[in-house]
C-alpha cells in the first residue's frame, strides 16, 4: 500500500485501529494483564523483548488481518523490531495493516486542568526513519482533567502544533487530546474541546487533513461536526478505561467513530494461551470491535 491507498483504507473506516503502543511506563501492567509477572523478566530490554514478543504474537495471529483491523499503533521498539522477519510496518502492510507510531514523550504535570505532552527534540529524526519504514502516521497523547478553558485551547494548540510538523513530513497526524473519563465535567469540556478543534481546524491550509483520538463523549454523536469535516480523514475513539463490552455499548451510538482501542483489545488475551485459545480469544475481541465500530 502507498500513501493514498493507505489513507483511502483509514477513510473508508471497515474496521478499527489496533493499539499497540504501550510505552515504558505502561508496560509492566500491560505484561500484567498478559499473565506476565515483572519476576519473569529483568531489566527494561527483558521487559520490552517480552511485550515484542505479545505484539508479533497478535500481528502474526490468522484473525488479525486488514479484513477488520484497518490499522495499527506501534511504539517505536516496536516499529524497530521485525515480525515474520520483516520490519514491524512491513509485516503489517503485508496483511492489509496500516501502520502507525507513537511519538510523544510522555506528559508535563497538571496545570490548568491538562498535561500538555513533553517536548520531543528528535521528533524530525524519528519521523524520517518511520516514513522510511512505511509507516503512515503518527498518534500524539495529552490528556484533558477538567473543563478549564485555558488548558483546553492550550492543548488543542499544541497538538497541531505537532500535527503540522509531522504533515511537514509527509504523514498523517492523529492527534490525542484524551478527556479522562472520570472527570465529572467531562461533557462540558467536550463542548470546549470541540469548539478548539473546529477553531484549529479553520486555520489548517485548505489540501491538509489530520486524525483525530478522542475519548468517547458523555454525549452521544457530540463529535458528528469533526467526523464530517472535509479536514478530518477519520475520529478514532480511545477506550479510556472502560471495559471491551463498555467501550463497544458506548462507540456503537456514535456515528462515524472508529475504535482505537488498547486495553478493551487486549482484556483477555494470555501469554499461558496456547495458539488455538490464543486465536480464538483475539478473534473474540477483533469481531466485537470490528462490529461496533461499523454500526
Amino acid at each position: 500500500m502507498n500513501f493514498d491507498q493507505m489513507s483511502t483504507k483509514i477513510a473508508e473506516g471497515n474496521g478499527f485501529i489496533a493499539a499497540l503502543d504501550q510505552s515504558g511506563g505502561s508496560t509492566p501492567k500491560a505484561l500484567r494483564g498478559y499473565g506476565v509477572e515483572e519476576i519473569e523478566y529483568n531489566g527494561e530490554e527483558e521487559m520490552f523483548a517480552k511485550i515484542h514478543e505479545m505484539r508479533s504474537r497478535i500481528i502474526s495471529s490468522p484473525s488479525f488481518s486488514g479484513d477488520k483491523v484497518v490499522g495499527a499503533i506501534l511504539f517505536e521498539r516496536t516499529m524497530d523490531g521485525e515480525v515474520g522477519g520483516k520490519p514491524t510496518p512491513q509485516a503489517l502492510i503485508a496483511k492489509g495493516v496500516v501502520p502507525f507510531i507513537k511519538i510523544d514523550k510522555g506528559l508535563e504535570d497538571e496545570a490548568n486542568g491538562v498535561q500538555m505532552m513533553k517536548p520531543m527534540p528528535t521528533l524530525n529524526e524519528l519521523l524520517t526513519r518511520a516514513k522510511g519504514l512505511g509507516v503512515f502516521g503518527t498518534k500524539e497523547r495529552s490528556v484533558i482533567h477538567s473543563a478549564d478553558a485555558q488548558g483546553i485551547a492550550d492543548i488543542v494548540a499544541q497538538q497541531f502544533e505537532v500535527g503540522r510538523q509531522v504533515i511537514s513530513h509527509g504523514m498523517m497526524p492523529m492527534l490525542e487530546p484524551e478527556y479522562s473519563i472520570t472527570a465529572d465535567d467531562r461533557a462540558e469540556g467536550e463542548k470546549l474541546l470541540k469548539s478548539e478543534i473546529l477553531t484549529q481546524l479553520d486555520r489548517l491550509p485548505e489540501g491538509e487533513q489530520i486524525m483525530l483520538k478522542l475519548s468517547i463523549p458523555v454525549e452521544a454523536n457530540a463529535y458528528k461536526e469533526l467526523v464530517d469535516h472535509p479536514k478530518v480523514l477519520k475520529v478514532v475513539a480511545l477506550s479510556g478505561g472502560f471495559s471491551r463490552d463498555e467501550a463497544c455499548e458506548h462507540l456503537s451510538r456514535n456515528e462515524g467513530m472508529i475504535a482505537s482501542f488498547s486495553r478493551a483489545l487486549l482484556e483477555e488475551l494470555r501469554a499461558q494461551m496456547d495458539d488455538s485459545e490464543f486465536d480464538a480469544a483475539l478473534a473474540s475481541a477483533i469481531d466485537d470491535i470490528h462490529c461496533a465500530s461499523i454500526t
